[in-house]
């Protein structure tokens, strides 16, 4: 019965948008992540199928108990699935006596279909919210062109231009030829799903980059001002690393690092293509840069977004039971690494405001990265808030969790995301630079005059959301 309730509450968390099936599956606690997972999704893919058998048998008139997700993911297994594997404890015997009725209404609703098979229930159109339902976001290059000079181009060619959307419920309604801008992002328009932009002479120039719009996310949050000197410690493919260009106007430096010789050759293609001339690539491990080195002596900014298991990206369909879900020892490779390169970034000397980021669900790469690196380095570091209508927030296992930021098709209408943005906590002038790096130092509390200046600071990064 375990299975079953956990099944229901992972249902009842997707529906209220506390967050993805992947995210709440890992959190959950429940052993078997994958035989929950499948559950879960199997039921979510025939919900519309099982509400309609629910409503015509009458079930939960009849069983007042019986809540609608718990009563949903039971008769998933008692019409659909394998029986129950679960055990169905006190509810086995319920859904015997009204097992002839859902038959009954399963068989009068192929009839009334038209369609044989269970399968055919199913709707031509994914389920909203479903990855295959997340629109097309495209980010207009402003190394090459402007955001008006696009949209009259997609004008032009017999497409209609519907404005800056005021939610996600625009987003959603989005179909054939319309397009919108992003209420977020300046640069972002937003396209139907499934819209095909790669023959497009524009994306084949670099007038504009087909970018999910929780990838856009970081370096915007990363906010580094034009001249900066900013790293990006795992760069490749290069989409964030053109965007931090364009936000950077082609002034100040970008060191982008990383070790696979394939994906930099790729991404040295997209940088150019994009008009980017302010990036220095390098072959090497961002683990093996001395923070030391005087070449990265005015570095304030650092984009840290490593290999992650990818169980928030798009490709790997929700629907699919089991796709992408890391096997335990995996999520402990990648979280190691994960939690080393966050620690090493935290170490450069000049460093005032980074972003963490992976396109993963799981906690472990995600608020656990994060905290471990932010316990390496007691007072010295905070969580910043940012954002504050995104409505997707990181997990309560961390202090400050609700400053961070989560993405999913279901809840932003975008691939599955996290993001952290930490800054330095400011020190009083008297204390000197090497003091300013020992954690045993930054414990101590500012003067007022230094915590009404971080609280300014606060109220500006918030403003990003507005």
């Amino acid at each position: 019965m375990a299975l079953y309730a956990a099944a229901a509450a992972v249902l009842a968390g997707v529906e209220s948008r506390q967050g993805s099936i992947k995210g709440l599956v890992y959190s959950s606690g429940f052993q078997n992540v994958k035989q929950l997972y499948a559950l879960v999704c199997e039921t979510q893919r025939y919900s519309a199928v099982l509400d309609a058998v629910i409503a015509s048998a009458g079930l939960l008139r009849a069983e007042k108990k019986l809540r609608p997700h718990l009563a949903k993911v039971l008769v998933y297994e008692l019409l659909l699935g394998k029986g129950f594997r679960g055990g169905g404890g006190r509810w086995k015997p319920v859904l015997g006596r009204h097992q002839a009725r859902l038959k009954a209404e399963l068989a009068r609703l192929k009839v009334h279909r038209g369609v044989s098979r269970n399968e055919d229930l199913l709707e031509v159109e994914s389920r909203p919210g479903s990855a295959s339902q997340v629109p097309r976001f495209v980010r207009v290059n402003t190394l090459k062109t402007c955001c008006d000079d696009v949209v009259d181009y997609f004008k032009r060619q017999g497409f209609s231009y519907q404005g800056r959307a005021s939610s996600l419920d625009d987003l959603r309604a989005l179909k054939g030829k319309h397009f919108l801008l992003d209420p977020l992002l300046p640069e972002l328009l937003v396209f139907p799903a499934q819209t095909d932009l790669h023959e497009h002479p524009l994306y084949q120039a670099g007038h504009f980059i087909l970018q999910d719009k929780a990838s856009c996310l970081p370096a915007m949050l990363l906010a580094a001002p034009p001249g900066s000197h900013v790293i990006d410690a795992c760069a490749a493919p290069g989409n964030k690393t053109s965007h931090l260009a364009a936000l950077l106007k082609n002034q100040g430096k970008i060191f982008a690092f990383d070790l696979d010789a394939k994906r930099l050759a790729s991404m040295a293609t997209l940088l150019a293509r994009a008009g980017v001339s302010c990036c220095e690539l390098a072959k090497e491990d961002f683990l093996a840069v001395s923070p030391s080195d005087p070449r990265y002596r005015q570095v304030r900014y650092i984009l840290l977004d490593p290999s992650c298991s990818g169980s928030g990206m798009l490709t790997r369909q929700l629907e699919e039971p089991g796709a992408g879900t890391p096997s335990k020892e995996r999520l402990r490779a990648l979280a190691g690494f994960q939690q080393r390169a966050l620690r090493h970034a935290l170490t450069f000397p000049s460093l005032q405001r980074l972003v963490y980021s992976t396109c993963s669900l799981c906690q472990e790469e995600n608020e656990d990265v994060v905290r471990d690196a932010l316990q390496q380095h007691p007072g010295a570091f905070r969580l910043v808030p940012v954002l504050p209508s995104w409505p997707h927030r990181g997990l309560s296992t961390l202090p400050g969790a609700e400053h961070c930021l989560r993405a999913s098709p279901e809840t932003t209408l975008t691939g599955g995301f996290f993001i952290a943005v930490i800054e330095r906590v400011e020190v009083p002038s008297s204390v000197s630079q090497a003091e300013a790096l020992a954690p045993a130092l930054t414990t101590s509390p500012a003067p007022k005059r230094k915590k009404r200046r971080r609280k300014a600071a606060a109220g500006a990064s918030t403003s990003l959301g507005t």
